[in-house]
Order: C-alpha cells, then sequence, then structure tokens
C-alpha cells in the first residue's frame, strides 16, 4: 500500500506542476496568477475537489504523443464559496498554452453537465490560445460540445466567464453566452481574429489590446461586463456577484440582514431630482439614495451610459435596477442601451430576481445612425423583455416618460406590477413643446403675437399632462408619492408582490427581435 500510495502522490505532484517550474515563472512575470493559484482564491479553503487530475490527451500526430501533461491544460471540479456550491473550470496556459482539445473540452463539459444536474453555478476561468492545432476537428468538436451546453445551462444556472488571459477565435462564443464577462486590463482580450490576420486580410494596423482589450469590450462592443485591474480583483468581483444571486433558477437569491430601516425617509430626493424637467441629474444618486447602505452593484457600468443596469437590496432583499440616465444623451433609449438593458431584463427574469425601475425617459434617440442601426429592431428587445418578464416588477417615474419609450420601461400596459410617480412626472406623448407645435400650429400661425399664443398654449399643455395626474386618473400610475417616502414604498410593495405568481402562454419558446 505504502508504495502504491507514493505513486499516487507523485501523479498528483506532476498533476500539480502543470507545465513546470519555467512556465510557471513566466506566468507570474506576465501579472497573472496560475489555475490552480486562482481556484483557490476563488474556493473556501479546503472545499475544492478535482476531477479528472490524471487524463491526458490523445493525439499521436505531429509528435504530440511524446508531449503528455496529467490534466492536459484545464483543472476542473467543484468547491464552495461562501458556503454556496459551485463548480469550477480554470484553463491552464502553462500547459500547450492552455488550448483546447478533446480531452480538455470533455473535462469541461463533465463539470458543465454536473452543474446542471445539481443545480449550481458555473464559473469559467479563461486562459487559453484557442483550439489545440495539432488535433484538428476534434477540437474544434470539443468546442461545439461547450458551446452546447452553454446553451442548454442558460437561465437554468448562473453562468460566468472570466477572461484572465487571451481568448480568440471559437473561444470567445462560450463567454459570449454565458450571463456574465469579467476581464482583466492588460493580460486578457477578446477577438474572432487576431491582429496579425486582420491586417492580411483588411490591412488594418491595430494591436491586441486595441482590438478586443478590456476596456475596449467593457466600452464599445459591450461584449464584457466588468473590468478589473488584476486577477486578484477578477476573483473577488465573481465572489460579490454570486453573493446576489441564487444557485438556480428553482430558488430565490439569497437573503441578508440589513441594519437600514426599511421606512427611512430620503429627504435628499427632493434635491436629486430637478423640477426643471431640462435639468440633468445622476440617477445613481437616486438608487443609492433608495436602496440598503447606498450600495449599489452595477453591471456593464462603462458600457451604453445613457441607461444603468445593476444589484442592489431593499431590506436585504436581492433586486435588480434600470434606471435611465438623465446625465447621458438626457436619458434617451438608443440601441446599445436597449440591448443592454433587455439582456439585464432578461437575467433578473431567469433567476428570480424582482426589477425595480427608475424611469425619466424622453425618448429614443433620433438620428439616421440609430434608424439605419434598427433601432426598431434593437428597442423592441427592451420591450419584448420587459413584457415576457414574470417577476415581481416596480416602477418609479421620477420625471419624463414620453411616447413609446414610456411604455417600453415597465408601464402598467406591459405588466408592471406598481407603478409609482412622483409629483415632478410628466407622462405624454411628448414634451410640451413638441406637442404644442403640432397640434396648434395653425392656432398659434393665426394669433397676432404668436409667440405670446405659443407660451400660453404651452402652459396650457403643461397643466394638463405635464404631470402624473391624466394617468393616475385612468389606473395607469397606481399611487402618486412623494420622494422622500421612495424607499418605503417600494419596500412595501416588493413585500406585496413576494407571492406573486404568473406565468406565460405555453410555448416551445418565443421569437425575440435578434
Amino acid at each position: 500500500m505504502k508504495e502504491k500510495i507514493a505513486i499516487l502522490e507523485q501523479k498528483e505532484k506532476e498533476a500539480e506542476e502543470g507545465g513546470g517550474e519555467a512556465r510557471i515563472k513566466k506566468q507570474h512575470e506576465s501579472g497573472k496568477l496560475t489555475a490552480r493559484e486562482r481556484i483557490d482564491l476563488l474556493l473556501d479553503k479546503n472545499t475544492f475537489v478535482e476531477l479528472d487530475k490524471f487524463v491526458v490527451h490523445r493525439c499521436t500526430d505531429f509528435g504530440m504523443d511524446s508531449k503528455k501533461f496529467l490534466g492536459d491544460g484545464v483543472v476542473t471540479g467543484y468547491g464552495k464559496v461562501e458556503g454556496r456550491q459551485v463548480f469550477v473550470y480554470a484553463q491552464d496556459f502553462t500547459v500547450f498554452g492552455g488550448s483546447l482539445g478533446m480531452v480538455h473540452g470533455k473535462k469541461i463539459c463533465k463539470v458543465m453537465d454536473l452543474a446542471m444536474q445539481v443545480g449550481a453555478p458555473i464559473i469559467g476561468l479563461n486562459d487559453s490560445g484557442g483550439a489545440r492545432i495539432q488535433e484538428g476537428v476534434e477540437s474544434l468538436g470539443g468546442y461545439g460540445e461547450i458551446f452546447c451546453r452553454n446553451v442548454l445551462a442558460s437561465g437554468v444556472v448562473p453562468q460566468i466567464s472570466a477572461i484572465m488571459g487571451p481568448c480568440a477565435g471559437g473561444a470567445v462564443y462560450s463567454p459570449a453566452i454565458t450571463d456574465f464577462t469579467i476581464m482583466v486590463r492588460n493580460t486578457s482580450y477578446m477577438f474572432i481574429t487576431g491582429p496579425d490576420v486582420i491586417k492580411a486580410v483588411t490591412h488594418e494596423e491595430v494591436n491586441a489590446e486595441e482590438l478586443g482589450g478590456a476596456d475596449l469590450h467593457n466600452t464599445k462592443s459591450g461584449v464584457a461586463h466588468f473590468a478589473t485591474e488584476d486577477d486578484k480583483e477578477c476573483i473577488a468581483l465573481i465572489k460579490e456577484l454570486l453573493s446576489f444571486l441564487p444557485s438556480n433558477n428553482m430558488e430565490d437569491p439569497p437573503r441578508t440582514g440589513t441594519d437600514d430601516p426599511s421606512d427611512r425617509k430620503v429627504t435628499a430626493l427632493r434635491a436629486i431630482v430637478p423640477e426643471n424637467p431640462n435639468k440633468p441629474y445622476d440617477v445613481k444618486d437616486v438608487i443609492a439614495a433608495v436602496v440598503d447602505n447606498g450600495y449599489f452593484f452595477e453591471v456593464q457600468e462603462l458600457y451604453a451610459q445613457n441607461i444603468v443596469v445593476g444589484f442592489a437590496r431593499l431590506a436585504g432583499r436581492v433586486v435588480g435596477i434600470v434606471g435611465n440616465q438623465p446625465n447621458v444623451l438626457a436619458g434617451c433609449l438608443d440601441i446599445d442601451a436597449s440591448v443592454k438593458a433587455g439582456r439585464f431584463v432578461r437575467f433578473c427574469d431567469c433567476f428570480n430576481i424582482p426589477i425595480l425601475t427608475f424611469e425619466d425617459v424622453p425618448g429614443f434617440l433620433p438620428g439616421t445612425s440609430q434608424e439605419w442601426g434598427g433601432i426598431i429592431k434593437h428597442g423592441a428587445k427592451l420591450l419584448y423583455a420587459y413584457s415576457e418578464a414574470t417577476v415581481p416588477r416596480v416602477t418609479v417615474i421620477t420625471r419624463k416618460a414620453y411616447g413609446g419609450a414610456y411604455d417600453v420601461m415597465s408601464s402598467k400596459h406591459v405588466r408592471g406590477d406598481i407603478v409609482m410617480a412622483y409629483p415632478t412626472a410628466e407622462i405624454a406623448v411628448m414634451g410640451s413643446d413638441g406637442a404644442v407645435n403640432i397640434i396648434s400650429r395653425a392656432q398659434i400661425l393665426q394669433a397676432e403675437d404668436s409667440e405670446a399664443e405659443r407660451a400660453r398654449l404651452i402652459e396650457e399643455y403643461k397643466k394638463r399632462f405635464a404631470n402624473p395626474y391624466r394617468a393616475a386618473d385612468l389606473g395607469f400610475v397606481d399611487e402618486v408619492i412623494r420622494p422622500e417616502d421612495t424607499r418605503t414604498r417600494v419596500i412595501s410593495a416588493f413585500e406585496m408582490l413576494d407571492g406573486k405568481r404568473q406565468t406565460n402562454p405555453p410555448k416551445k419558446h418565443g421569437n425575440i427581435p435578434l
């Protein structure tokens, strides 16, 4: 037995050394942790159980039969984060550059299958040069198997992808399907084709960071949801994100205690939201004033900043928050904002997270670039997401709610459960100036003093429509509230909705306007 144990210990040591001391040193010199170091940071101490530690690839072409490493370049298994079960895989860049072959792919698929069966989140720590060229179509098959599982797991268990090194070619599609993608500045990148191929085909000069770095994907493409400074910050962010999420679609998100009173008055809101409808303000100040201890975990902070999305807690209960941002493009909805918010709303609905919407929207952004870019189709994604959502939904209209954008932002007409409005709310087809110019043009032209008549008609329109009371008369607004009562009223509404049960018509799935 002693001899056999010694053999086991030798194999374990060999597997844990990955590509060897020199390659581990190079990994550290490039500012990156190893796969095992990342897992150790992520999981609670002594909870990691590794699977398939001793497997090796089966490729014999190009001299690969003499180049084998135990584990085949990916560490897989399960453990706990803050006492909750998760499944994890971490690609090991010290072994074949983390490239994915058939066996490497099968290891990942195994933990994904187990995660689906037991209902626990899947966390992928990606650091890979892409498909293992020596294995040809077997490598591509491995990717395809992973992609398929990503799709099947979507909406069943949370899926989080951390890009902690290169991620190129087919490798990028798995993170793209998952729920959240986190990138590390200066050490990670994502792209379909690299700078050299682009130069050869299109003659464009671009480096990896400009083409697919963390800042690029967080600001321009929207592919990534978070950017962190290093591996440690990335792991810490994953752990915090998990604290807002349920383990699967059959559970509710975790609840915590709070010392922030539910009946706390938010007196600052009277000053935060200006009475002047043309004066900007920061919706994040509104959110911070209302939620527990002022803490808001923002998602995609750097992308489509005219809308704000993220997680917070109200009386210890997790909520997803969507808010128009008057500080950027006056809070208009555009293509990017619609897609960003639509995907976030659908995620919340998948995982039983109630949605709080702060509405201050003057409409959809006008312009040829928006129309030619498909704002009709993309704007409809947000409309679709809200309309199909069955989780508890509370909407607070702080100021403008104009046109079709009013309908889209979780109004009563798209099954918003409770709609509240401040006395400053304006709910109408459009602003007073534009409305009067259209409906009273002839009257203005015929008046002796056209400017005075126009001003009179604008004031009259404001009194009739630039307030929440017409909508309240019709039952489209459930309650007109004082701003300082926002926290109390919203918490009360979500407590009332706690037992909400709503289902959509039976179908295979809807056809969202992709």
